[in-house]
């Protein structure tokens, strides 16, 4: 009879899922709410959130040292999560002080101290969590326990059944269309990680201990050095040497490639690590081959997670803009596409690995290199197969959400082939005294990744640009330059009155929809002027008013206009007694990628087509070679 998982697993395996729980409910809707609350374009959120991502995967190093040298993983987890419960609470208090934007725009409001404050614990706190709460589900069996597969495979699952349901209920709460509605998404991430520190302090001294009953993960035992011991010298030219290089790298890539600030760090660290364990004396040969692929291969992992990251900005764009979400009446929130993948994890994982075994048996396996590069195929396929479904597609016009939905299945088989497969690769090839630091490498390639990720999402096109939002008073706004549009919210009832200025009134009512901080669909009342009418029918102004969310109480009263020449959209916003102004280039400059100009969305998601595919061809030509290096381990 097979012998039953310790329950500490269970406790672990739940504690993990309500912090991812936490962690992508809140990604869910994290992009959403910098374009539509915050205000920010799509450039700055795509910065922000490359940023954020990135930071996240970079401090589980600082983590895990704290843990292994002094608190151990039960204090790291708790204070973690206590950050991380921190941070969600006060992205809950931006959303709930949004509306401050709009009375001090071009100042910093307390509503983005909040937003700040809140990303900077959450990356710290996830510092501390992450790392640790895996490290102890191994140390609940036995050396060589052999349930320790399986075991990895159902905590796996728990990270996966909370990536599954946080986009369903906090995008479910916070992703209405209602920018005041955000505040309950981030609520409920909130409430999830309170859960799963509750969980896991209640629990953790009755069922989180070894085979033997002892605790685990208490703080390291400190030995004190026996006099005249022994101290290795610190070898300052070697360090001299590392700064030199480390400073070096980054005015490489802050002055000359132009980076921002926290890129530029995080670039520059990443060839650091490596280079300082590559560069070990008391490496063999044979080690540092080994190494060598571990660094090849993070190196493709980049490009890898820089397109699959994607989840969370652009195609979150896409999904919220240009894909048909309509099921049988009901429009499906953006923030829902994001369940997709991990849906399919669920789904399919346990297919997949049955199907290596089998293949393992017949000796038809592929080594974990061909696996990769199996994975980053399957990456530009699902963006080749989404750059069709938007060719010749005119920028209004919303496509089936088959395009997004055939996307995310690539990406999860994509996925499969190469996430576990390079984890395992780690562990196989690593010499046992630098285990968790090329481990540390490999979240570094991730943390890199997710970075890069956010400069690529920076080039999605747009077709109208916000480039200013500032304070106005009456005497600031000559209106005599604008064609203007009053009242078309607050009274949906009364019919635009049109200057006799010669310009195409469809779209100036066209920007208005998308431009409005409100959902599309409510303001079908800017859009029947293509079928020539002045007013809604009673069906149709029944429809849309039952879609705006509390208008003249919580978004104020709009009024819009368009600059004689036709290139700038004005739009004010009056909310207690206080204006502010955006104004949006209708003519933004379309962005570039090695020399090539991002004219459409065909153009952008070919740029990863090009990226991942070529990476994959690459790598497979190549991984004969690092079967060599690889000196016998598959």
């Amino acid at each position: 009879m097979a012998q039953s998982h310790p329950k500490g697993l269970y406790v672990l395996f739940v504690t993990e899922m309500w912090e991812r729980f936490s962690y992508y409910g809140m990604r869910a809707i994290f992009s959403l709410f910098m374009i539509k609350a915050l205000l920010f374009d799509k450039a700055l959120a795509s910065t922000i959130y490359g940023n954020y991502t990135g930071l996240v995967y970079l401090t589980p190093l600082l983590g895990g040292y704290v843990a292994d040298k002094y608190w151990g993983n039960r204090k790291s987890i708790f204070w973690g999560g206590i950050m991380m419960a921190i941070g969600q609470f006060m992205l809950f208090g931006s959303a709930v002080m949004y509306e401050q934007i709009a009375q001090a725009p071009d100042g910093f409001s307390l509503a983005h101290f909040f937003f700040y404050g809140g990303l900077g614990f959450l990356i710290f706190g996830n510092g501390f969590f992450k790392p640790n709460i895996s490290t102890m589900v191994g140390q609940l069996y036995p050396q060589n326990d052999n349930r320790l597969d399986s075991a990895m495979t159902i905590f796996y699952m728990g990270i996966n059944l909370g990536a599954m349901v946080a986009p369903l209920v906090a995008g479910g709460l916070g992703d209405t269309g209602c920018p005041s509605d955000f505040k309950w998404g981030f609520l409920a991430a909130a409430i999830g990680m309170l859960i799963a520190i509750v969980t896991f302090e209640l629990l953790k001294n009755k069922y989180i201990v070894t085979p033997e009953g002892k605790a685990v993960g208490l703080p390291p035992i400190r030995e004190k050095k026996a006099a005249g011991e022994f101290q290795a010298k610190v070898n300052w030219n070697q360090i001299l040497l590392y700064v030199v290089l480390a400073i070096s790298l980054f005015y490489f890539f802050y002055s000359i490639v132009e980076f921002d600030f926290i890129g530029s760090v995080m670039f520059s660290v990443t060839i650091m690590a490596p280079l300082s364990i590559i560069l070990d004396k008391t490496l063999t040969r044979i080690e540092k081959e080994r190494i060598g692929v571990i660094y090849i291969c993070a190196v493709f992992v980049i490009f890898f997670w820089s397109a699959f990251e994607q989840a969370g900005v652009s195609l979150t764009f896409f999904a919220e803009e240009q894909t048909n979400r309509n099921v049988f009446g009901w429009t499906m929130p953006a923030s829902y596409f994001q369940s997709f993948n991990a849906a399919f994890i669920v789904i399919f994982a346990p297919i997949v690995a049955w199907l290596w075994v089998k293949l393992g048996e017949k000796g038809m396996e592929p080594a974990s290199p061909y696996k990769q590069s199996i994975g980053l195929f399957l990456l530009a396929i699902g963006y080749l197969f989404i750059a069709f479904g938007v060719k010749g597609i005119d920028p209004d016009v919303k496509v089936s959400m088959m395009w997004l939905v055939g996307l995310y299945f690539l990406h999860t088989m994509g996925e499969l082939s190469l996430s576990p497969i390079g984890l395992s690769m780690v562990v196989k090839l690593s010499p046992a005294k630098f285990t968790s630091l090329l481990m540390g490498v490999w979240f570094m390639a991730i943390a890199t990744a997710n970075k890069f990720a956010g400069i690529l999402s920076g080039l999605y096109p747009e077709e109208q640009k916000r480039e200013q939002v500032y304070a106005v008073n009456d005497q600031v706004i000559d209106e005599s330059t604008f064609v203007w549009y009053d009242d078309i919210v607050t009274d949906i009832e009364v019919a635009p009155v049109f200057s006799d200025v010669s310009i195409d009134k469809d779209r100036v009512t066209g920007i208005a929809a998308e431009v409005l901080p409100v959902d599309f669909e409510v303001y079908k009342a800017l859009r029947v002027l293509k079928e020539n009418k002045l007013m809604l029918t009673a069906e149709e102004l029944e429809e849309s008013k039952s879609k705006i969310c509390d208008v003249q109480d919580d978004l104020g009263r709009f009024t819009y206009g368009i600059s004689s020449d036709g290139k700038t959209f004005y739009l004010i916003r009056e909310l207690d007694g206080e204006k502010n102004l955006q104004q949006w280039n209708l003519q933004p400059e379309k962005p570039k990628f090695a020399g090539f100009k991002i004219n459409t969305l065909y153009d952008f998601f070919m740029i990863f087509v090009f990226m991942a595919g070529g990476a994959s061809v690459i790598l497979f030509f190549i991984s004969k070679k690092l079967l060599k290096m690889m000196n016998g381990v598959r």
